[in-house]
């Protein structure tokens, strides 16, 4: 038995020395900069099916008339607990947004994502990342949003994508966001927020190719408690891989506009 125990203490001694020495070479492998922090520059992009809901779901049809295409996958969560605490109006408000998500959600009429959204919309960004700044430009809608790595800014005026104020925790980049219009959603079940949103996003390098992202999420108008969401974007492996223009507003136009819509010329 004790000859048991000491085999049992060896092997946890061999492991945490693994880790460890895997947590310095993931540490000693990452890009930095000239000033020696993480270097976030790259195109990334989430692979979830959180943008059809943050939470565990299952598969769902869409609009009969549209078969497949528009029903929605199942997929894993990227809440912590899997649950969202929303207060009773909060809750029922998501319960109709819900059920109008075909008509109403914003995504649908080319809107700003806001976030956390815009970092697990099913399209790739890119950060532009020096010592004194930090540019993150999205494929949707043609989306961006600069981040203040300097004295922290208010903001001037409420805004889909908010106001960006970051700070470094050691390797990571912790980004303060305010200033949201309330506007935004955050997937298509119709989970949403107010204008009351605050948001801390943490950026960590998990090697060269991956950004080990968190949101935790704080709106005392919608929800019970903050809350935390978690998942990873992936480096695109291409080097010279840019953003294409996915400048969708043109093909909302008669959605939006109806019978002011005036058809191009055949």
């Amino acid at each position: 038995m004790k000859r048991f125990t000491l085999m049992l203490l060896a092997l946890g001694l061999l492991l945490a020395a693994s880790a460890g020495a895997q947590q310095r070479a993931r540490t000693s492998d990452i890009p930095r900069l000239a000033n020696g922090k993480p270097n976030l520059s790259g195109v990334w992009q989430a692979f979830t099916t959180a943008n059809w809901n943050v939470l565990t779901h299952g598969a769902t049809a869409g609009p009969p008339e549209y078969g497949a295409l528009l029903a929605t996958p199942p997929g894993y969560g990227i809440v912590d607990g899997d649950e969202i605490p929303y207060l009773p109006a909060a809750a029922e408000q998501q319960r109709l947004n819900y059920e109008n998500r075909f008509k109403d959600d914003p995504e649908l009429k080319c809107y700003l994502p806001g976030l956390p959204r815009a970092n697990y919309l099913p399209y790739p960004l890119q950060i532009f990342h020096s010592d004194d700044h930090l540019l993150i430009t999205y494929q949707f809608a043609g989306a961006a949003r600069i981040v203040n790595l300097g004295s922290p800014e208010p903001s001037a005026i409420d805004s889909w994508m908010g106001i960006s104020n970051a700070r470094w925790d050691g390797d990571t980049l912790a980004v303060d966001v305010a200033g949201f219009n309330g506007m935004a959603w955050l997937d298509r079940a119709g989970n949403h927020s107010s204008s009351a949103l605050t948001v801390v996003e943490r950026y960590t390098l998990a090697g060269p190719d991956a950004i080990d992202y968190s949101a935790t999420i704080e709106d005392p108008q919608t929800f019970s408690r903050p809350w935390t969401m978690r998942f990873r974007l992936v480096r695109n492996p291409n080097p010279q891989q840019q953003l294409m223009e996915f400048k969708c507003v043109p093909f909302t136009e008669q959605l939006l506009y109806g019978d002011f819509y005036k058809r191009p010329p055949e």
